[in-house]
């Protein structure tokens, strides 16, 4: 099998210094080029650059994980050079996903939220329990991350919010509710409430609560490694080197639709 030419944007996080290290590890897979805002440092080799043309021109698939303005400039320059990116990324708002979009009418694309199988196999879980569950039933969604982490609610976040929303055929903006940055509050009716934490070392910890104050179903995953984030999105890298176009994530992967 002919290895896939991978690039990394930022390539000094947390995730990109992951990925080089599993990318290293793996046959299926050739480091082609870094990108990072500190750029000009050696890893493996190979010099960071900044995002260009030249950077990514003999790439096959570019992983993102960066910040929301520079994966819009990296997927620019993907446009242009007609290459396949997979985005980590999160934050986005709502004119800078319809960007990705657009984007993707002309490129593949792989975008989640999060990149655990098992966080994706949740959200289908979520779908379809939010479908039975009854409408008194009040709904709150735990996100908990380090402290270094800024957007929230997370994208995992976001992404089962919007897996209760798809299962009661609602939409997010109508049925959001409040959300609590350290510290607590109080479940509302008819409303997905956030509860969110941004303290210590948490690499992730997510649940999907139901209650109606005589009894509770929880839904939860906790991280233990961020290496399944980069495992997963080397995974997406494989699969969507063989799409020509479209915007993609992992319901698609696994064919959880």
């Amino acid at each position: 099998m002919k290895k896939i030419n991978i690039s990394i944007t930022g390539a000094l996080g947390r995730m990109g210094k992951i990925l080089i290290s599993r990318i290293k590890k793996n046959k299926n897979f050739n480091l082609i080029s870094l990108t990072d805002l500190k750029h000009g440092k050696k890893i493996n080799g190979i010099v960071i650059e900044k995002n260009t043309l030249k950077a990514f021109k003999k790439t096959d698939v570019i992983i993102d994980f960066s910040r929301p303005n520079a994966s819009l400039e990296i997927l620019n320059y993907a446009k242009k050079l007609k290459k396949k990116v997979v985005i980590g990324t999160t934050g986005f708002t709502k004119r800078q996903n319809n960007f990705i979009k657009n984007c993707s009418k002309k490129i593949a694309i792989f975008k989640s939220g999060n990149m655990s199988l098992v966080i994706n196999l949740l959200e289908y879980i979520v779908n379809i329990l939010s479908k039975k569950i009854p409408n008194d039933y009040h709904i709150g969604i735990n996100d908990d991350h380090h402290r270094k982490k800024t957007d929230y609610p997370s994208g995992t976040a976001l992404m089962l919010a919007n897996a209760v929303c798809k299962g009661k055929n609602k939409n997010l903006e109508t049925i959001k509710g409040k959300t609590f940055l350290n510290k607590k509050g109080n479940l509302q009716r008819n409303k997905i409430n956030f509860f969110i934490t941004r303290k210590g070392n948490t690499i992730g910890k997510h649940s999907v609560l139901f209650n109606n104050n005589i009894e509770n179903i929880e839904l939860k995953h906790t991280a233990f490694s961020r290496e399944l984030f980069a495992d997963g999105a080397l995974n997406a890298a494989r699969w969507i080197s063989k799409k020509n176009k479209g915007l993609f994530n992992m319901q698609d992967m696994f064919d959880l639709k």
